[in-house]
């Protein structure tokens, strides 16, 4: 028994640590244990991956099994990575179809989560370039799960934290891509009425993300700096760069935070400075398409490791909602308002466009999300729940994934289909079986 955290480091509880390293080891673990969830690369930000009793590691289950390179589909162990993948395939000219904003994150965790990229609102999340996975139920019973075969299993296991099963294995269908470059334009927006037109003005490229300066206020409250990019063909890479290598060489690993950051160092003032250095710099670049890899394009943070240690030792909290487009203006003018007067938030926000999601728990709503980090305070708790009342007004919701603290009216108030996962739990046996910190405390 020792202690884990998420990403976050926030909450740390005591769970039995296993390791299987074949799927075939797993099947007597979970007859001889209640209360159990499975993890990956322990990248949710809360205790959605910290069983009750028993928290089993994936990271054993780490080999790639099949390719066809003519259909891009590759089978693989649940707990190999994206980073995994994208090393051994972006050289051979294929690319995920949906990658999230870390690569560490393993495969059963990302079908897990049903996470999204900066494309959502043109190809929808994770899940839905999953052709079919294998799931072992709380019996020790491995099953295969499609749109096709144990149809209703398969939509309730994508996005479904892990609470149906453990996902042992799965077959994805990568994209074929001519170089490891993208082309990129950066626009600037002064205000939040700006951000979001430009993020519907450049919904034709494939990628389109905004960085957005939490703390500006007044007549700059939400100004942003959007990101838009599309794979760059060599006839992209000939022309910005014809002497760069079509498939560029994977960027090294950067500085990695040794220990935590004391509290103060991040502050209004610090974080105030760091976010207008920041947009004057994104600035420069505007307006004027350039070719940029793929690595820091879709995963800036993997630069440093161990980045959540800035947030000192008590840890942080990622505030990540969905809002209904209808909505979303005023709700999301509202949340920047109250969190720009409060002073205290991550130097990295996000607003991105979502679409559709079609796992029975799935985050995404057509919409936008906006996703923030906040060190914690004693005071952050009853703030953030002021802002998920705007939230659940507003028929959003919050992100599992993300979550360390939601209350279970806000997560009942956003997540329709919870009556439906519960009777499948019962159904299969799952709900004393597979129980994480997260499911027990929203009463999934």
């Amino acid at each position: 028994m020792s202690d884990l955290a998420g990403w976050g480091n926030y909450p740390r509880l005591p769970s039995e640590q296993l390791t299987p390293l074949r799927s075939g080891t797993i099947p007597p673990l979970l007859a001889s244990r209640t209360g159990l969830i499975a993890r990956g690369q322990g990248r949710a930000y809360g205790d959605a991956a910290i069983g009750m009793a028993a928290t089993l590691s994936t990271g054993g289950l780490s080999r790639m099994r099949r390719f066809d390179p003519d259909s891009g589909e590759l089978t693989v162990e649940a707990g190999v990575t994206i980073a995994d993948i994208l090393t051994t395939f972006v050289p051979r000219g294929f690319f995920l179809k949906v990658v999230p904003g870390t690569k560490f994150v393993s495969i059963g965790g990302a079908i897990a989560a049903d996470v999204h990229g900066k494309n959502h609102h043109r190809d929808g999340g994770f899940g839905d370039h999953v052709v079919a996975l294998r799931l072992m139920l709380p019996s020790g019973e491995s099953v295969t799960c499609s749109r096709h075969l144990n149809a209703e299993l398969f939509h309730a296991t994508v996005g479904g934290m892990g609470l149906t099963g453990i996902i042992t294995e799965a077959t994805l269908t990568l994209m074929p891509i001519e170089t490891g470059w993208l082309v990129q334009e950066t626009h600037v927006a002064d205000d939040l009425e700006a951000a979001m037109a430009a993020l519907e003005a450049t919904a034709s490229h494939t990628y389109s993300v905004a960085w957005i300066d939490c703390l500006a206020r007044g007549a700059a409250l939400g100004r942003s700096l959007i990101y838009a990019a599309d794979h760059a063909g060599l006839a992209d890479k000939d022309r910005f760069a014809p002497a760069r290598d079509p498939f560029p060489p994977q960027r090294r690993p950067g500085p990695s935070m040794p220990s935590f950051t004391p509290g103060f160092a991040l502050n209004p003032l610090s974080v105030r400075a760091f976010n207008a250095l920041y947009f004057s710099r994104g600035a420069r670049h505007a307006a004027t398409p350039r070719l940029v890899h793929w690595d820091p394009y879709f995963f800036p943070l993997d630069a440093i490791g161990h980045w959540n240690r800035i947030y000192g030792v008590r840890g942080f909290l990622q505030h990540q909602c969905v809002i209904p487009a209808h909505n979303a203006r005023s709700v999301l003018a509202e949340i920047l308002e109250r969190v720009a007067r409060r002073g205290s938030a991550s130097v990295l926000a996000v607003l991105k466009q979502l679409g559709d999601s079609h796992g029975l728990m799935s985050f995404p709503l057509r919409g936008y999300t906006l996703a923030m980090d906040f060190p914690i305070q004693d005071s952050l708790f009853d703030f953030l729940d002021e802002l998920d009342a705007f939230v659940s007004a507003a028929g959003g919701r919050i992100y599992l994934a993300k979550d360390a603290r939601q209350s279970r009216a806000t997560f009942m108030a956003g997540y329709t289909g919870l009556d439906r996962l519960r009777d499948i739990r019962r159904q299969i046996g799952a709900t004393d079986k597979l129980v994480s910190h997260l499911s027990a405390r929203l009463g999934i």
